[in-house]
């Protein structure tokens, strides 16, 4: 879950990261309130989860709280890249000296963490890593050794940070690092980092991305999630404890199993090529169950995804016996109803297999089409899905 950058401002502040006042607003009236009561130069700042607010016009300093005022009036409403912009957080101001970068983040090839460092922030840190490599630091970082005061320095140094200022960031990063480990996180970035003319390191503005599967260690975490702004239909899955990504093509995919439905995607969007392009709509994944009541939930999702024209049901019966996963298809569309009135090709293999296809051809239903391997299945939910 990514944060908006006032979240990801709260975040620091528990964590003692220096960062400057701010307050959340909706209004232009909220915003010249916030304006009046943090008090002199503030900047108005866009919350959305994109990047490039600034060179869209969803960044402006105020000097006063009317300017402000002016200010929320031009940034509500403005759309940044498809986000439309209803809050904005009112920050206060700072005498900035210099920029720089730094982060932390999941290094999933390493099975590690890296930190990047840079004294060369403010600009799109992509950018700095193609154009010059050498301005940007990469430090793995030891999971079970994690950032202590000696690594923080070794980041610093490596960052090209002058001595002057190695010990003032290098306790900054130490800090980021707790809010990195304390929440869950895998991405906490700050950019820019910022000296100010008062020699204060202050984090200006920060990204932070929850891992969701450790939500069961924060309780607290539900309650920074977006709710208006989710996919409806990822929701929906969520509540149903379903594992959905939605995708832009044509064929719903059903499987039991991670490995089995990313296989699937594969086969169906190499099945679309010979009918139209068709590709996958989504990854869902029912796991080691597929009753009446999983299929259920799984099929209300996919048939409630407006690009979906077919369906692919792709099991292989393990602990889970294909006569269950039979009858969890027939009892689902059973309880859908009308609501159910797009085409399902069922592949079943593994345990019980025989039983399973019995079954369905015994319950006959006009939208099932029953296939034997899973290549055959998933040409035939691509031509129905072009058709």
């Amino acid at each position: 879950m990514d944060l908006y950058e006032y979240q990801a401002r709260d975040l620091f502040e528990k964590y003692e990261v220096p960062v400057l006042a701010g307050i959340v607003a909706d209004t232009p009236e909220e915003v010249r309130a916030a304006a009046e009561k943090i008090g002199g130069v503030v900047v108005v700042k866009a919350q959305v989860k994109t990047g490039g607010r600034g060179k869209a016009g969803g960044v402006k300093v105020a000097k006063t709280p009317d300017e402000a005022y002016e200010a929320a009036q031009a940034i509500l409403g403005l759309d940044i890249k498809g986000h439309v912009v209803k809050r904005v957080m009112v920050a206060q101001g700072a005498r900035i000296d210099k920029e720089y970068y730094f982060s932390v983040l999941l290094d999933r090839a390493n099975r590690a963490y890296l930190s990047l460092a840079s004294v060369e922030g403010g600009m799109e840190i992509e950018e700095l890593a193609v154009e010059r490599p050498e301005a940007l630091a990469r430090i793995a970082v030891d999971p079970l050794q994690g950032i202590d005061k000696a690594k923080a320095v070794e980041i610093a140094e490596a960052a090209g940070f002058g001595p002057e200022l190695v010990d003032k960031v290098s306790d900054v990063f130490v800090k980021l690092y707790a809010v990195y480990t304390g929440e869950d996180a895998t991405l906490v970035e700050v950019n820019p980092l910022v000296l100010t003319e008062e020699g204060d390191i202050i984090a200006l503005d920060g990204k932070v991305s929850l891992d969701e599967n450790a939500d069961f260690r924060h309780p607290g975490h539900e309650e920074l999630e977006d709710k208006d702004a989710a996919d409806p239909l990822e929701a929906k899955a969520k509540a149903n404890d379903l594992n959905y990504v939605k995708l832009d093509g044509a064929v719903g995919v059903i499987g039991n199993g991670a490995g089995l439905v990313m296989s699937t995607l594969d086969v169906v969007a190499y099945a679309g090529e010979k009918h139209g392009g068709v590709k996958p709509a989504n990854f869902l994944d029912i796991g080691g169950g597929a009753s009446a009541a999983v299929m259920a939930a799984g099929l209300d999702v996919i048939l409630g995804d407006p690009q979906v024209k077919s369906v692919f049901v792709n099991v292989f019966g393990g602990i889970t016996a294909c006569d269950a996963v039979a009858n969890g298809i027939v009892g689902a569309l059973q309880t859908l109803g009308d609501t159910a009135s797009k085409p399902l090709v069922v592949r079943l293999d593994g345990n019980k297999v025989e039983e399973g296809r019995a079954i369905l051809r015994d319950a006959n239903h006009p939208l099932v089409t029953l296939a034997e391997t899973m290549d055959e299945g998933a040409d035939k939910a691509a031509e129905l899905a072009n058709a």
